[in-house]
Protein backbone atom coordinates (compact mmCIF):
# COMPACT_ATOMS: atom_id res chain seq x y z
CA UNK A 1 0.00 0.00 0.00
CA UNK A 2 1.04 3.60 -0.57
CA UNK A 3 0.00 6.45 1.72
CA UNK A 4 -1.84 9.54 0.52
CA UNK A 5 -2.67 12.80 2.27
CA UNK A 6 -6.39 13.03 3.02
CA UNK A 7 -6.73 16.70 2.05
CA UNK A 8 -4.94 16.15 -1.26
CA UNK A 9 -7.15 13.17 -2.02
CA UNK A 10 -10.25 15.27 -1.34
CA UNK A 11 -9.03 18.04 -3.62
CA UNK A 12 -8.22 15.57 -6.42
CA UNK A 13 -11.62 13.88 -6.18
CA UNK A 14 -13.44 17.20 -5.98
CA UNK A 15 -11.74 18.33 -9.18
CA UNK A 16 -12.56 15.05 -10.93
CA UNK A 17 -16.23 15.22 -9.97
CA UNK A 18 -16.50 18.88 -10.95
CA UNK A 19 -14.88 18.17 -14.32
CA UNK A 20 -17.39 15.35 -14.86
CA UNK A 21 -20.27 17.77 -14.36
CA UNK A 22 -20.96 17.86 -10.62
CA UNK A 23 -21.87 21.23 -9.12
CA UNK A 24 -19.45 22.53 -6.44
CA UNK A 25 -21.42 21.39 -3.38
CA UNK A 26 -22.07 17.94 -4.87
CA UNK A 27 -18.40 17.51 -5.82
CA UNK A 28 -17.17 18.67 -2.42
CA UNK A 29 -19.58 16.54 -0.40
CA UNK A 30 -19.00 13.39 -2.46
CA UNK A 31 -15.22 13.76 -2.24
CA UNK A 32 -15.43 14.29 1.52
CA UNK A 33 -17.59 11.20 2.12
CA UNK A 34 -15.41 8.92 -0.02
CA UNK A 35 -12.22 9.99 1.73
CA UNK A 36 -13.92 9.68 5.12
CA UNK A 37 -14.71 6.06 4.27
CA UNK A 38 -11.02 5.34 3.72
CA UNK A 39 -10.04 7.25 6.85
CA UNK A 40 -12.24 4.84 8.82
CA UNK A 41 -10.62 1.86 7.08
CA UNK A 42 -13.50 0.97 4.73
CA UNK A 43 -11.37 0.76 1.59
CA UNK A 44 -14.03 -1.06 -0.46
CA UNK A 45 -16.45 1.83 0.11
CA UNK A 46 -14.15 4.82 -0.08
CA UNK A 47 -12.01 6.30 -2.83
CA UNK A 48 -12.25 3.05 -4.78
CA UNK A 49 -15.83 3.99 -5.70
CA UNK A 50 -14.80 7.23 -7.41
CA UNK A 51 -14.07 5.67 -10.78
CA UNK A 52 -17.51 4.09 -10.95
CA UNK A 53 -19.18 7.33 -9.90
CA UNK A 54 -17.29 9.24 -12.60
CA UNK A 55 -18.20 6.75 -15.30
CA UNK A 56 -21.89 6.99 -14.32
CA UNK A 57 -21.69 10.80 -14.37
CA UNK A 58 -20.22 10.71 -17.87
CA UNK A 59 -22.78 8.16 -19.11
CA UNK A 60 -25.64 10.14 -17.61
CA UNK A 61 -26.87 7.49 -15.17
CA UNK A 62 -25.58 9.49 -12.20
CA UNK A 63 -26.52 13.16 -11.88
CA UNK A 64 -24.19 15.84 -10.55
CA UNK A 65 -26.46 18.89 -10.52
CA UNK A 66 -27.98 19.43 -7.07
CA UNK A 67 -30.98 21.21 -8.62
CA UNK A 68 -32.47 17.83 -9.63
CA UNK A 69 -33.10 16.91 -5.98
CA UNK A 70 -36.81 17.06 -5.13
CA UNK A 71 -37.75 17.58 -1.49
CA UNK A 72 -41.31 16.95 -0.37
CA UNK A 73 -41.75 17.89 3.28
CA UNK A 74 -44.77 15.91 4.41
CA UNK A 75 -44.80 16.97 8.08
CA UNK A 76 -42.58 18.94 10.51
CA UNK A 77 -40.50 15.79 11.14
CA UNK A 78 -40.87 13.74 7.93
CA UNK A 79 -39.88 14.27 4.30
CA UNK A 80 -39.51 12.39 1.04
CA UNK A 81 -36.46 13.06 -1.15
CA UNK A 82 -36.38 12.03 -4.81
CA UNK A 83 -32.73 12.06 -5.85
CA UNK A 84 -33.25 11.34 -9.56
CA UNK A 85 -29.92 9.46 -9.28
CA UNK A 86 -28.00 12.46 -7.97
CA UNK A 87 -24.71 11.31 -6.41
CA UNK A 88 -25.70 9.53 -3.21
CA UNK A 89 -23.26 11.08 -0.74
CA UNK A 90 -24.70 14.52 -1.43
CA UNK A 91 -28.30 13.27 -1.15
CA UNK A 92 -27.66 11.52 2.17
CA UNK A 93 -25.83 14.52 3.60
CA UNK A 94 -28.70 16.81 2.63
CA UNK A 95 -31.13 14.36 4.21
CA UNK A 96 -29.11 14.28 7.43
CA UNK A 97 -28.98 18.09 7.52
CA UNK A 98 -32.76 18.16 7.06
CA UNK A 99 -33.22 15.62 9.87
CA UNK A 100 -30.86 17.51 12.16
CA UNK A 101 -32.88 20.70 11.75
CA UNK A 102 -36.10 18.84 12.53
CA UNK A 103 -34.56 17.08 15.53
CA UNK A 104 -33.35 20.37 17.00
CA UNK A 105 -36.96 21.56 17.16
CA UNK A 106 -39.00 18.38 17.58
CA UNK A 107 -36.52 15.81 18.90
CA UNK A 108 -36.56 13.67 15.77
CA UNK A 109 -36.29 14.03 12.01
CA UNK A 110 -36.73 11.40 9.33
CA UNK A 111 -36.24 11.39 5.56
CA UNK A 112 -37.13 8.65 3.09
CA UNK A 113 -35.02 8.73 -0.09
CA UNK A 114 -35.79 7.17 -3.45
CA UNK A 115 -33.65 7.08 -6.58
CA UNK A 116 -30.36 8.21 -5.11
CA UNK A 117 -27.15 7.05 -6.72
CA UNK A 118 -24.84 4.82 -4.63
CA UNK A 119 -24.27 6.31 -1.15
CA UNK A 120 -20.77 4.94 -0.28
CA UNK A 121 -19.74 4.07 3.30
CA UNK A 122 -22.60 4.53 5.77
CA UNK A 123 -20.27 5.04 8.75
CA UNK A 124 -18.70 8.04 6.97
CA UNK A 125 -21.75 10.19 7.77
CA UNK A 126 -21.98 9.56 11.51
CA UNK A 127 -19.10 11.28 13.30
CA UNK A 128 -20.19 14.98 13.10
CA UNK A 129 -23.65 14.18 14.44
CA UNK A 130 -22.36 11.92 17.19
CA UNK A 131 -19.96 14.66 18.30
CA UNK A 132 -23.01 16.94 18.64
CA UNK A 133 -24.59 14.34 20.97
CA UNK A 134 -27.15 13.36 18.34
CA UNK A 135 -28.08 9.86 17.20
CA UNK A 136 -27.95 9.41 13.40
CA UNK A 137 -29.33 6.35 11.60
CA UNK A 138 -28.84 5.44 7.93
CA UNK A 139 -30.38 2.37 6.27
CA UNK A 140 -29.82 1.49 2.61
CA UNK A 141 -30.73 -0.98 -0.11
CA UNK A 142 -30.24 -1.07 -3.88
CA UNK A 143 -33.45 -2.12 -5.65
CA UNK A 144 -31.56 -2.72 -8.90
CA UNK A 145 -29.34 -5.41 -7.38
CA UNK A 146 -30.05 -8.83 -5.86
CA UNK A 147 -27.25 -10.77 -4.17
CA UNK A 148 -28.76 -12.28 -0.99
CA UNK A 149 -31.21 -15.19 -1.03
CA UNK A 150 -34.02 -15.46 1.53
CA UNK A 151 -33.28 -17.92 4.32
CA UNK A 152 -34.20 -21.37 3.06
CA UNK A 153 -34.14 -20.33 -0.61
CA UNK A 154 -31.60 -20.29 -3.43
CA UNK A 155 -32.53 -17.34 -5.68
CA UNK A 156 -31.12 -13.90 -4.94
CA UNK A 157 -33.80 -11.40 -3.87
CA UNK A 158 -32.24 -8.38 -2.14
CA UNK A 159 -28.93 -6.66 -1.29
CA UNK A 160 -26.81 -6.89 1.90
CA UNK A 161 -28.96 -4.02 3.22
CA UNK A 162 -26.63 -2.25 5.66
CA UNK A 163 -27.65 -0.04 8.52
CA UNK A 164 -25.52 2.43 10.43
CA UNK A 165 -26.12 4.18 13.73
CA UNK A 166 -23.96 6.55 15.73
CA UNK A 167 -24.16 6.41 19.52
CA UNK A 168 -22.67 9.37 21.44
CA UNK A 169 -20.39 8.71 24.39
CA UNK A 170 -17.99 10.81 26.44
CA UNK A 171 -15.19 8.25 26.54
CA UNK A 172 -15.88 6.08 23.49
CA UNK A 173 -18.59 6.98 20.98
CA UNK A 174 -19.82 4.09 18.85
CA UNK A 175 -20.06 4.05 15.06
CA UNK A 176 -22.01 0.96 14.03
CA UNK A 177 -22.08 -0.03 10.35
CA UNK A 178 -23.28 -3.56 9.67
CA UNK A 179 -24.90 -5.43 6.80
CA UNK A 180 -27.81 -7.82 7.18
CA UNK A 181 -25.79 -10.34 5.19
CA UNK A 182 -22.71 -12.25 6.30
CA UNK A 183 -20.43 -10.27 3.95
CA UNK A 184 -20.87 -7.51 1.37
CA UNK A 185 -20.89 -7.53 -2.42
CA UNK A 186 -17.60 -5.63 -2.34
CA UNK A 187 -15.90 -8.32 -0.26
CA UNK A 188 -16.99 -11.04 -2.69
CA UNK A 189 -15.69 -9.08 -5.69
CA UNK A 190 -12.44 -8.09 -3.98
CA UNK A 191 -11.67 -11.63 -2.84
CA UNK A 192 -12.43 -13.05 -6.27
CA UNK A 193 -10.21 -10.46 -7.98
CA UNK A 194 -7.36 -11.43 -5.65
CA UNK A 195 -7.88 -15.11 -6.45
CA UNK A 196 -8.39 -15.93 -2.77
CA UNK A 197 -10.88 -17.61 -0.49
CA UNK A 198 -13.21 -15.97 1.99
CA UNK A 199 -12.39 -16.14 5.70
CA UNK A 200 -15.41 -18.39 6.30
CA UNK A 201 -18.21 -20.04 4.27
CA UNK A 202 -20.30 -16.94 3.56
CA UNK A 203 -21.56 -17.99 0.12
CA UNK A 204 -24.50 -20.26 -0.57
CA UNK A 205 -23.80 -22.07 -3.83
CA UNK A 206 -26.53 -22.59 -6.39
CA UNK A 207 -26.66 -26.19 -5.20
CA UNK A 208 -27.45 -25.12 -1.64
CA UNK A 209 -24.03 -25.68 -0.06
CA UNK A 210 -22.13 -23.21 2.13
CA UNK A 211 -18.84 -22.19 0.51
CA UNK A 212 -15.79 -20.00 1.12
CA UNK A 213 -15.06 -19.80 -2.62
CA UNK A 214 -16.27 -16.54 -4.23
CA UNK A 215 -16.37 -18.34 -7.60
CA UNK A 216 -19.45 -20.20 -6.36
CA UNK A 217 -21.30 -16.89 -6.33
CA UNK A 218 -20.66 -16.43 -10.06
CA UNK A 219 -21.13 -20.08 -11.09
CA UNK A 220 -24.09 -21.72 -12.84
CA UNK A 221 -26.47 -22.06 -11.18
CA UNK A 222 -25.51 -18.77 -9.47
CA UNK A 223 -24.84 -18.60 -5.77
CA UNK A 224 -25.81 -15.97 -3.25
CA UNK A 225 -24.49 -14.26 -0.12
CA UNK A 226 -25.78 -15.85 3.07
CA UNK A 227 -27.91 -13.72 5.40
CA UNK A 228 -26.36 -12.62 8.69
CA UNK A 229 -26.28 -15.73 10.88
CA UNK A 230 -25.43 -18.03 7.95
CA UNK A 231 -27.04 -21.48 7.77
CA UNK A 232 -27.49 -21.89 11.51
CA UNK A 233 -29.18 -18.59 12.38
CA UNK A 234 -29.74 -16.96 9.00
CA UNK A 235 -33.44 -16.56 9.69
CA UNK A 236 -32.48 -13.63 11.92
CA UNK A 237 -30.44 -11.87 9.25
CA UNK A 238 -33.21 -12.58 6.74
CA UNK A 239 -35.76 -10.91 9.00
CA UNK A 240 -33.52 -7.87 9.50
CA UNK A 241 -32.88 -7.68 5.74
CA UNK A 242 -36.62 -7.52 5.14
CA UNK A 243 -36.88 -4.78 7.76
CA UNK A 244 -34.35 -2.68 5.84
CA UNK A 245 -36.21 -3.35 2.57
CA UNK A 246 -39.44 -2.09 4.15
CA UNK A 247 -37.87 1.02 5.70
CA UNK A 248 -36.03 2.00 2.50
CA UNK A 249 -37.65 1.06 -0.82
CA UNK A 250 -41.16 0.34 0.47
CA UNK A 251 -41.33 3.49 2.59
CA UNK A 252 -40.09 5.65 -0.29
CA UNK A 253 -42.55 4.05 -2.72
CA UNK A 254 -39.95 2.97 -5.26
CA UNK A 255 -38.17 -0.37 -5.31
CA UNK A 256 -37.78 -3.80 -6.85
CA UNK A 257 -41.32 -3.86 -8.24
CA UNK A 258 -40.28 -0.92 -10.48
CA UNK A 259 -37.39 -2.94 -12.01
CA UNK A 260 -34.80 -0.13 -11.93
CA UNK A 261 -31.44 -0.59 -13.61
CA UNK A 262 -28.01 0.79 -12.81
CA UNK A 263 -26.32 1.71 -9.56
CA UNK A 264 -28.76 3.25 -7.09
CA UNK A 265 -30.02 3.39 -3.53
CA UNK A 266 -33.18 3.55 -1.49
CA UNK A 267 -32.37 5.12 1.87
CA UNK A 268 -33.93 5.94 5.20
CA UNK A 269 -32.22 8.59 7.33
CA UNK A 270 -33.11 9.59 10.86
CA UNK A 271 -31.63 11.88 13.52
CA UNK A 272 -32.69 11.73 17.19
CA UNK A 273 -31.86 14.33 19.84
CA UNK A 274 -31.63 12.67 23.29
CA UNK A 275 -32.21 16.07 24.89
CA UNK A 276 -35.87 15.80 23.86
CA UNK A 277 -36.32 12.45 25.60
CA UNK A 278 -34.59 11.37 28.83
CA UNK A 279 -31.99 14.12 28.53
CA UNK A 280 -28.51 14.27 26.99
CA UNK A 281 -26.60 13.83 30.25
CA UNK A 282 -28.71 10.86 31.30
CA UNK A 283 -28.20 9.32 27.85
CA UNK A 284 -24.42 9.76 28.07
CA UNK A 285 -24.35 8.41 31.62
CA UNK A 286 -26.04 5.22 30.43
CA UNK A 287 -24.03 4.71 27.23
CA UNK A 288 -20.78 5.41 29.09
CA UNK A 289 -21.72 2.89 31.78
CA UNK A 290 -22.52 0.13 29.27
CA UNK A 291 -19.45 0.93 27.17
CA UNK A 292 -17.16 0.73 30.20
CA UNK A 293 -18.69 -2.59 31.30
CA UNK A 294 -18.04 -3.98 27.82
CA UNK A 295 -14.47 -2.69 27.66
CA UNK A 296 -13.71 -4.07 31.15
CA UNK A 297 -15.10 -7.52 30.34
CA UNK A 298 -12.59 -10.34 30.73
CA UNK A 299 -11.41 -11.12 27.19
CA UNK A 300 -11.90 -14.62 25.81
CA UNK A 301 -8.48 -14.19 24.19
CA UNK A 302 -6.05 -12.15 26.29
CA UNK A 303 -4.43 -10.78 23.12
CA UNK A 304 -7.75 -9.45 21.82
CA UNK A 305 -9.64 -7.36 24.39
CA UNK A 306 -13.20 -6.24 23.72
CA UNK A 307 -13.51 -3.44 21.16
CA UNK A 308 -16.58 -1.30 20.70
CA UNK A 309 -18.04 -0.71 17.23
CA UNK A 310 -16.12 2.06 15.50
CA UNK A 311 -13.25 2.02 17.99
CA UNK A 312 -10.77 0.66 15.45
CA UNK A 313 -12.06 2.94 12.71
CA UNK A 314 -11.72 6.08 14.82
CA UNK A 315 -8.18 5.05 15.81
CA UNK A 316 -7.36 4.50 12.12
CA UNK A 317 -8.80 7.89 11.26
CA UNK A 318 -6.56 9.67 13.76
CA UNK A 319 -3.49 7.80 12.55
CA UNK A 320 -4.27 8.21 8.85
CA UNK A 321 -4.80 11.94 9.20
CA UNK A 322 -1.29 12.20 10.64
CA UNK A 323 0.50 9.62 8.47
CA UNK A 324 -1.58 9.47 5.29
CA UNK A 325 -4.23 7.01 4.13
CA UNK A 326 -2.83 3.62 3.04
CA UNK A 327 -4.62 2.83 -0.22
CA UNK A 328 -4.57 -0.71 -1.64
CA UNK A 329 -3.05 -1.08 -5.08
CA UNK A 330 -6.41 -1.74 -6.75
CA UNK A 331 -7.72 1.55 -5.35
CA UNK A 332 -4.62 3.42 -6.55
CA UNK A 333 -5.02 1.83 -9.98
CA UNK A 334 -8.67 2.93 -10.13
CA UNK A 335 -7.61 6.47 -9.27
CA UNK A 336 -4.91 6.39 -11.94
CA UNK A 337 -7.52 5.35 -14.49
CA UNK A 338 -9.84 8.18 -13.45
CA UNK A 339 -7.06 10.79 -13.49
CA UNK A 340 -5.81 9.60 -16.88
CA UNK A 341 -9.16 10.53 -18.43
CA UNK A 342 -9.11 14.03 -16.95
CA UNK A 343 -7.24 17.30 -17.26
CA UNK A 344 -5.39 16.35 -14.05
CA UNK A 345 -3.29 13.78 -15.92
CA UNK A 346 0.37 14.32 -15.11
CA UNK A 347 -0.32 16.74 -12.25
CA UNK A 348 -1.08 14.40 -9.31
CA UNK A 349 0.44 11.48 -7.45
CA UNK A 350 -1.82 9.26 -9.59
CA UNK A 351 -0.18 10.29 -12.85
Amino acid sequence: MTRHDAATLRQTLESLFAEAGATPTVAETTAHVLVEGDLLGHHTHGVKLANGYLKDLISGHAKGDDSVLEIHRTSPVAALFDGHYLLGPYVVQRALDHCRDAASEFGIGMVSVKRAHHIACLAAYLKPLVEANLIPLVLSSDPAVASVAPFGGLERVYTPNPLAIGIPGREQPMLIDVSMSTITNGTVAKTRAAGGKLQHPAILSGRGEASDDPEDYFAEPPGSILPLGELAFGHKGFALGLMVEALTSALAGFGRKDAPTGWGASVMVMVIDPARFGGTQAFLDETDFVARRCLDATPRDSKNPVRLPGQTGLACRKRYLAEGIPLPEDVVEAMREAVSRSSLAGTTAFG
